[in-house]
């Protein structure tokens, strides 16, 4: 029979208290200290310490890491793991955790440890609990601290107990008491004796548990212990319970009965008094004494359904199905086995389904075969479960004291790699000074090429512009002759003519007028010639740096049978872009172009000069070849330059591509006349 009991755990966690202060802003000092002062008030609601905390942890990120400041950090912890802030216990405590590590700091990497030990019992994930509690408990016992020594060992002792590690636990506890016995803290050593009370039970050694939870009510008794968690009536229970397991039913109901004359209990702990109640009726229940009964078993359920408590209420349906079984009422004892049956399923708690099935095999004839057999097959696994429980804390010792030692040797054998490491640092050095001078010779050598290269381009930019300059002075010059000698005479003549015909207005005046009309129409067309003609050369003294282009695309024609589009916009004005501008749009072209031909394996290629809205210049160049991982790919010396170039022109450059999805490259220059350092 497996019966819940009141368990008095303690956290035994430190609760600072401090002058009451309300929570405002306060603005001459908004400090850690005013904020932590706050937060220790008496007469302050959870949710301003929660506000002041928040203040307080934000405060402390923009501090050093001081051993002031871990300790501070580690009160801000320990409030939210009293306010059952969970998750902001969790980042504090993690916070905690890096800067004790970084700066050894093992006072407060024991206390993270002993607090996420504590952490994982609430959680129910002993072995983290264990892990954490052991790593605590070494610390604690090289530093000779023996209160926190025995602390960590009371509660190791209870995540022990909780699975099934009774030994264990026996051995951890028992240490816990000889600390604390030669301590002035009485609660902590009835906290211990009562918790080695229910481990002695387990082991059926009931005089030894019987011995201790005496001794825990004496010590409640005679250093006036009782409180609101009322500890006498936990050990009368304790008592009874222990009565109850060794069948000495009449002795359990004299001590069930003792804890329930507290008439407060109901009230402070319902949990408490509906393990009371329903431990002293199934006591009654074993004895053929019906008083109060099932009133106090379906009291005692009513309790638990309030706090939801699935262990507690299966063990309710359990006993009124023993109950109306013993009464002969076997539709209602197979309705609360049902009931009990569905609960322990929806805890999906092995133990509480096993119970279950035992009583369901009992009452119910008809399915008794199926339950039975559920019964013994999750029985077996319960067993396997429970065996390798009990070796894991084990486990867990040994591997951590292997890791320790296994880190001991690494540490010397790190002094020995050291030594090795130091002895060859001074060649390693100069072999990487010498590569490294070598890498910058071939930088400077490359850079110095770039930099001829540059100057050829800008020589064969000025070579053709003074080309350019020359033909336009011929074109001006003869443009000025063409109008000189030839439109200009024949205008003259033509005036001196027709000032002549003023006088006449006979039918041969009129003929000649007619004929001196077409001469002038003649003179409009050559006019009109001279001027497309001017428009033809502001073509070309417009597009010098374009024709160079182009026949860089023609080029490009010859060595790579892609198809090649390009366009150059007609409404850009090349005389605003400088010299050093157009050299770099350039290289950046012929890089672009040489990248396709190397690796793009392209079928088309498109290139475009336009102006945008905002009045920059406008370099596209696309092709639909393989294309490639740009955030995987590493920047080569070609790629580097032309984003040097961009920037060099003050602009900006893009490089877009996937993986057979070809590549984009897109450069924004301003198409302004700057000075451009070089």
């Amino acid at each position: 029979m497996v019966k819940k009991i009141k368990i008095l755990v303690f956290s035994l966690l430190f609760i600072s208290c401090n002058k009451s202060n309300d929570i405002s802003e306060k603005t001459s000092s908004d400090s850690l200290s005013y904020y932590m002062n706050v937060v220790n008030s008496n007469n302050l609601s959870d949710q301003k310490k929660i506000i002041a905390l928040d203040k307080s942890y934000l405060f402390i990120n923009n501090l050093k890491n001081t051993k002031k400041n871990r300790d501070t950090l580690f009160s801000i912890m320990l409030n939210y793991y009293n306010l059952k802030q969970w998750k902001k216990y969790t980042k504090t405590a993690d916070k905690l955790f890096k800067y004790s590590l970084s700066n050894n700091d093992s006072i407060n990497l024991a206390k993270f440890y002993r607090y996420r030990g504590s952490y994982y019992k609430r959680e129910e994930l002993f072995d983290s609990s264990f892990y954490y509690y052991l790593k605590a408990e070494k610390i604690y016992l090289k530093k000779n601290d023996n209160d926190n020594y025995g602390v960590v060992l009371l509660n190791k002792g209870i995540v022990q107990y909780f699975v099934g590690d009774y030994l264990g636990s026996e051995l951890s506890l028992s240490k816990a008491y000889y600390i604390f016995k030669e301590s002035n803290d009485k609660n902590k050593l009835y906290g211990t004796l009562n918790q080695l009370g229910l481990v002695y039970n387990e082991l059926k050694e009931y005089e030894r548990a019987a011995d201790s939870h005496l001794k825990a009510l004496e010590i409640v008794k005679n250093y006036d212990l009782q409180s609101e968690e009322n500890q006498e009536a936990v050990c009368y229970n304790n008592l009874g319970y222990l009565f109850l397991k060794q069948k000495k039913y009449n002795e359990a109901i004299k001590n069930f009965e003792k804890a329930l004359n507290d008439k407060n209990i109901i009230i402070e702990d319902p949990e408490l008094y509906s393990n009371l109640i329903d431990n002293l009726a199934y006591c009654r229940l074993k004895i053929n004494y019906f008083s109060q009964l099932p009133g106090l078993f379906i009291e005692a359920l009513n309790i638990r359904k309030k706090s939801n408590s699935y262990t507690e209420i299966v063990g309710s349906y359990i006993h009124l199905s023993e109950y109306y079984q013993k009464v002969n009422d076997i539709n209602s004892a197979i309705k609360y086995s049902n009931e009990a049956l569905r609960v322990a399923r929806e805890s999906k708690i092995p133990v509480n389904i096993v119970l279950a099935l035992k009583q369901a095999s009992i009452v119910d004839d008809k399915n008794a075969s199926a339950y039975t057999d559920d019964y013994i097959r999750i029985s077996d696994s319960l067993q396997i479960i429970e065996r390798n429980s009990k070796d894991r804390f084990a486990r867990i010792a040994l591997e951590t004291d292997e890791l320790r030692k296994e880190k001991d040797g690494l540490v010397e054998q790190n002094r020995d790699i050291l030594n090795y490491f130091m002895g060859t640092m001074a060649f390693v050095g100069v072999l990487f000074f010498m590569r490294a001078q070598r890498a910058r010779r071939r930088e400077l050598a490359l850079t110095q090429a770039q930099q001829r290269a540059n100057e050829e381009l800008y020589k064969l930019i000025i070579s053709q512009q003074n080309k350019l300059d020359e033909g336009k002075v011929f074109e001006k010059n003869r443009i000025a002759k063409e109008l000189h000698d030839g439109v200009l005479g024949r205008m003259f003549g033509l005036r001196l003519n027709l000032d002549g015909l003023n006088k006449r207005t006979d039918e041969e005046a009129v003929q000649e007028r007619l004929r001196y009309l077409e001469e002038l129409k003649t003179i409009e067309q050559d006019l009109r010639e001279i001027s497309h003609e001017l428009s033809r050369e502001k073509f070309v003294l417009i597009n010098n740096f374009v024709a160079i282009v182009n026949g860089l695309l023609e080029e490009q024609t010859k060595v790579n049978p892609a198809k090649l589009t390009a366009t150059i916009g007609e409404n850009i004005d090349w005389d605003k872009l400088s010299n050093t501008t157009k050299i770099n749009l350039y290289r950046i072209l012929q890089e672009s172009l040489q990248n396709i031909n190397k690796y793009a394996n392209a079928n088309i290629i498109k290139v475009d000069f336009k102006k945008d809205k905002k009045g920059n210049l406008i370099l596209n160049i696309v092709d639909d070849g393989e294309g490639y991982d740009v955030k995987m790919k590493s920047k080569g010396i070609g790629m580097k330059n032309m984003v040097d170039r961009t920037h060099e022109s003050d602009g900006t450059i893009e490089i877009k591509s996937e993986k057979d999805k070809g590549t984009q490259v897109l450069v924004v220059v301003p198409l302004e006349h700057k000075t451009i350092k070089v």
